[in-house]
């Protein structure tokens, strides 16, 4: 019997990695994909309902009872993108750092200096909330046209009670208001503020007893995170943090291993966390405890491409030891200030010799699976939201292939088309 649906697509490919809502890809499965060429997808009440070839999808859902359809002969139709680990909501700029980094001085140098996270917290805290919210706004728009429907973001430039607050607040409202979906995670432990220089003790102390409870009373955010790294927080000050947010019922991220072997993927692993981002010093004993507690390795390649380092993460070490790999744009002011998951694609294909599949993978499903959200977004399955993007593209693999425009053409976010060719559309 013929259905009428809100929205139907025939494209030339529609691609998307089906039956991994249960577990993330892992190993050789990182690469399974399907491709249904001359293929359709019905959208009904912000859900899909039909996936498939067009003529089987348009027996069941014929164009001339549909709402809306879209032609896309010749192009590439792939869920919408997730951005699992971003710092979208800040204050000022840091172009002046960019330029001290092509000079030869080292980020740590940097921080240590007041410059880095530090002069961002400085102009956080002195941001007022509405200007906040509106440049806040802007990053998510350009990342919806660049094809991400859905992102995490973080708190982390505050520091202080105050200012985490508000950045939480800013990322709430914006969750309200605009087309993307926003998972928020709360990084209160993103570094040692001048005020606390000579006590990271007491900081954590302060992070884990004060801010932490008035974060979980709001519920202002589902998850917890900390940079652990040499120089700014240990092991020890990032278990007692972690397992205070885990008491009071947040979810676990982790920036863990970047600059120096810490053992933050092994503690990771212990706490049960969701994922551990950055990874370039992983130990080969963080991968196996990873791949056992099933914790998900969210890659970041744009920010040693940023800060000009020659390494990369072990990305094929860990997709052979059979962790779950997926990618993300650790969009921030200073170590990585782009909004573009495709360039990601390019990089994780470029300098970690991850495949297209792997990469469109990364950003879909195994991202989903990053924020515990597989069930609703991730792939083209029915009974998923209705995400979707057209690409002016043949096929997936010409995605990372062809790198530095958008190749974005319509942006869908349940059902409804909220960006074409960049630009968006008014109203949620």
């Amino acid at each position: 019997m013929a259905e009428r649906a809100d929205l139907l697509i025939f494209a030339g490919k529609v691609v998307t990695s089906n039956g991994a809502s249960e577990k993330p890809l892992s190993g050789e499965k990182l690469s399974q994909i399907e491709v249904i060429s001359e293929g359709a997808v019905a959208v009904k009440d912000g859900k899909i309902v039909a996936v498939g070839p067009e003529k089987e999808v348009g027996e069941k859902f014929p164009q001339e009872q549909a709402r809306r359809v879209i032609e896309a002969p010749g192009k590439t139709l792939t869920p919408g993108l997730i951005d699992p680990h971003t710092h979208t909501v800040f204050g000022g700029s840091r172009e002046e750092e960019f330029a001290l980094r092509i000079s030869g001085v080292p980020y740590l140098e940097i921080l240590k200096k007041g410059g880095g996270i530090l002069d961002t917290v400085r102009a956080t805290r002195e941001t007022p909330y509405e200007a906040l919210l509106e440049k806040s706004r802007k990053h998510l728009d350009r990342m919806l046209g660049q094809g991400t429907t859905t992102a995490e973001v973080k708190s982390g430039y505050g520091l202080d009670l105050d200012t985490e607050m508000k950045m939480l607040q800013v990322i709430k409202q914006l969750d309200r208001e605009h087309f993307m979906d926003l998972e928020a995670t709360f990084l209160g432990a993103h570094a040692l503020p001048p005020e606390y220089r000579e006590r990271p003790d007491d900081f954590i102390d302060f992070m884990a007893e004060e801010v932490l409870p008035r974060v979980a009373e709001g519920k202002l955010a589902k998850n917890c995170d900390i940079f652990c790294e040499e120089g700014i927080f240990d092991i020890e000050q990032s278990r007692r943090l972690l397992r205070k947010a885990l008491e009071l019922g947040f979810e676990i991220r982790f920036h863990a291993d970047e600059m120096v072997s810490l053992g933050g993927a092994e503690l990771a692993a212990e706490l049960g966390a969701r994922s551990a981002d950055h990874l370039l010093k992983i130990s080969k004993e963080g991968m196996q405890a990873m791949s056992e507690k099933g914790v998900v390795a969210t890659l970041l390649p744009a920010t040693p491409f940023t800060l000009m380092k020659n390494e990369y993460a072990p990305a094929r070490e860990i997709i052979d030891s059979g962790v779950a790999v997926a990618l993300a744009s650790d969009f921030n002011p200073g170590s990585c200030p782009t909004h573009s998951l495709p360039l990601v694609m390019t990089l994780a294909c470029l300098q970690m010799k991850l495949t297209p599949e792997e990469a469109l993978n990364g950003v879909t499903i195994n991202a989903a699976h990053s924020l515990g959200r597989a069930q609703e977004i991730g792939s083209i399955e029915v009974g998923k939201q209705g995400d979707l993007v057209i690409w002016d593209a043949p096929n997936h693999r010409f995605l990372p292939y062809h790198y530095g425009s958008n190749l974005a053409e319509t942006v869908i976010k349940r059902g409804r088309v909220v960006a074409e060719s960049g630009r968006l559309k008014e109203g949620k």
